[in-house]
């Protein structure tokens, strides 16, 4: 397995290969035209949305099936899907091998990509190492199966010492990079909680220093630590994965809303990694899961679509 140093992580799947003795083979999906903003600029060609690709996660229709999420994909212009990997989801580690392969076949035959397994490990966590490491392969194998090019987990530091947690994650990470690698998909530790800003996140992984681990940007929680976005991305850029955005109402209100109706600064991350040429992976999360009360996701789905067109196109 060959990574992308683009960004895209491994290859994914291939519509009509399932498990072989238990494990899903490696395949490749067809090219397909890149999602254009025809509508949004009377068909002019969108030079950013052949660089950065658009997915949503499955945190935003908390238990919807997977043929569903597919369809809402393929339906709503996006080209592929972060997996919430939880017992409550349709996607955990205890699925088995049919399961899985049907998974990968839906989102492979719709041409939709499994952008990444999303996680709950939490590297950074105290206590015994073996629990987390035995949660985190489980991860890295579901992903593998999936044909997923990453899976995140969270720091979980809590109130530990930030010498210690740093330690307790390049230990645990350091441990897992050679199983991730051996199975072609890149462990990303996600800026959250203990580690939420990019300076946190790249000591770790400044640490570590293996290319099967990475940083998954999310864009609230290194904002809400006081960094801007470019300082964010100098910090991460040597070790991006991909990046999560979303909006929120305030620093102190994050109740998930459409993007362009908060204040997070989403044109100035755009506008950010186009000046540096990147041209991964922009994933929406809408934390519906979290916020039942706030608006269902798929009816909003096109105007998150269209936003950050706009956002592509204006930083192009």
């Amino acid at each position: 397995m060959v990574w992308d140093t683009r960004g895209r992580g491994k290859v994914a799947l291939r519509s009509g290969e399932g498990l072989r003795n238990g494990r899903t083979s490696p395949v490749r999906r067809s090219p397909r035209p890149p999602v254009t903003a025809h509508a949004l600029s009377g068909g002019a060609a969108l030079w950013s949305a052949e660089r950065m690709r658009l997915a949503f996660s499955t945190l935003g229709v908390p238990g919807l099936p997977v043929p569903d999420v597919v369809r809402l994909a393929a339906g709503s212009g996006f080209h592929g899907v972060e997996l919430r990997a939880h017992p409550e989801e349709p996607v955990h580690p205890g699925l088995p091998p049919a399961a899985r392969a049907e998974v990968a076949g839906a989102c492979a035959a719709a041409g939709i990509d499994v952008l990444a397994v999303a996680g709950y490990a939490r590297v950074a966590e105290p206590g015994a190492d073996e629990p987390v490491l035995t949660e985190v392969r489980a991860l890295l194998e579901l992903a593998r199966d999936l044909g997923a090019g990453y899976v995140r987990v969270f720091p979980g530091g809590g109130d530990a010492d930030p010498a210690e947690a740093d330690a307790t994650a390049v230990r645990r990470l350091s441990a897992l990079a050679p199983a991730a690698a051996g199975l072609g998909v890149r462990l990303l530790l996600e800026t959250h909680d203990s580690h939420g800003t990019g300076a946190a996140a790249a000591r770790v992984l400044t640490r570590v220093n293996h290319t099967a681990t990475g940083a998954l940007w999310d864009v609230m929680h290194t904002w809400r630590g006081g960094e801007d976005p470019e300082e964010s991305h100098r910090l991460l850029a040597p070790y991006l994965g991909y990046v999560q955005v979303k909006d929120i109402g305030s620093a102190e209100d994050t109740t998930p809303l459409v993007p362009g109706e908060g204040v997070l600064p989403l044109a100035e991350v755009v506008e950010v990694l186009s000046r540096a040429n990147w041209d991964g992976w922009l994933c929406w999360e809408y934390e519906k899961r979290w916020y039942p009360e706030v608006p269902e996701l798929p009816a909003a789905l096109p105007a998150v679509r269209d936003h950050l067109l706009r956002l592509l196109t204006a930083a192009a």
